[in-house]
């Protein structure tokens, strides 16, 4: 177990999960069920585990589904806030700028369907002396667990883009990421807008830290990837 960490983080969990369909028709992603258990009671005891203590889910798609089932977050020993997107979503940036709020001066950010076994601690020191604005953490993935979408050499983010992906790209976006509160000051409230336009603009102003994972990733954004962790968290419970 972990030691406390003082940094909050965002869960983007606003989305419509359209691949997962039709399990997602009735329920948001975070409630489907793996290995016996909402997907989000997963990422929970986890976050716990690696010494987190606050979390803002940023909700959407039947968000409210989300906060009656976990409430206040006290079974998990978590502090659990809530951010909803009202009445049009606002995409995984606006969702954020939304919730700073609640976050506070700096905080990581943690896709809704993403399951990462990593130590946060390392990652926060590594953001805190790069004495840059944001941080994306990011996997050698040589496409085999998605597409490719970061170019990483010397230490450096050199291109993100999850559209143009030249050859060169050998790493992808691990699914955490870290930020101060004044990357979104720029954008307006409502606005609707995604986090990958965010990096993309700390990429060009050389704001942008990279710190690469060696653990591979886990998610439940398709069924195959349900699938896989399934058999990983069965593995493991006693």
């Amino acid at each position: 177990m972990s030691a406390p960490l003082d940094i909050p983080v965002a869960i983007l969990a606003g989305g419509l999960a359209t691949r997962l369909r039709p399990v997602t028709e009735k329920i948001p992603k975070s409630l489907v069920p793996v290995a016996g258990k909402p997907f989000l009671a997963h990422q929970l005891e986890l976050l716990h585990a690696r010494g987190i203590r606050r979390v803002v889910l940023c909700l959407g798609y039947l968000g409210e589904m989300i906060q009656r089932d976990f409430g206040d977050g006290r079974a998990f020993g978590i502090r659990l806030d809530y951010s909803f997107d009202g009445p049009k979503l606002l995409g995984t940036g606006g969702a954020i700028k939304r919730a700073v709020p609640l976050l506070g001066d700096e905080f990581f950010v943690l896709y809704g369907d993403s399951y990462l076994p990593v130590e946060y601690r390392p990652i926060a020191e590594f953001f805190r002396h790069s004495g840059k604005l944001g941080l994306m953490t990011v996997y050698r993935n040589e496409g085999r667990y998605d597409t490719s979408n970061v170019v990483f050499h010397d230490g450096e983010i050199a291109v993100y883009d999850k559209k143009n992906r030249p050859p060169e790209m050998r790493h992808i976006d691990y699914g955490l990421s870290l930020f101060k509160a004044p990357v979104f000051e720029s954008y307006s409230a409502g606005q609707a807008f995604d986090l990958a336009e965010v990096m993309g603009k700390l990429v060009r102003e050389k704001q942008l830290a990279g710190y690469e994972i060696r653990e591979r990733f886990y998610e439940i954004g398709s069924p195959a990837g349900l699938a896989e962790l399934e058999l990983l968290l069965q593995s493991k419970s006693p």
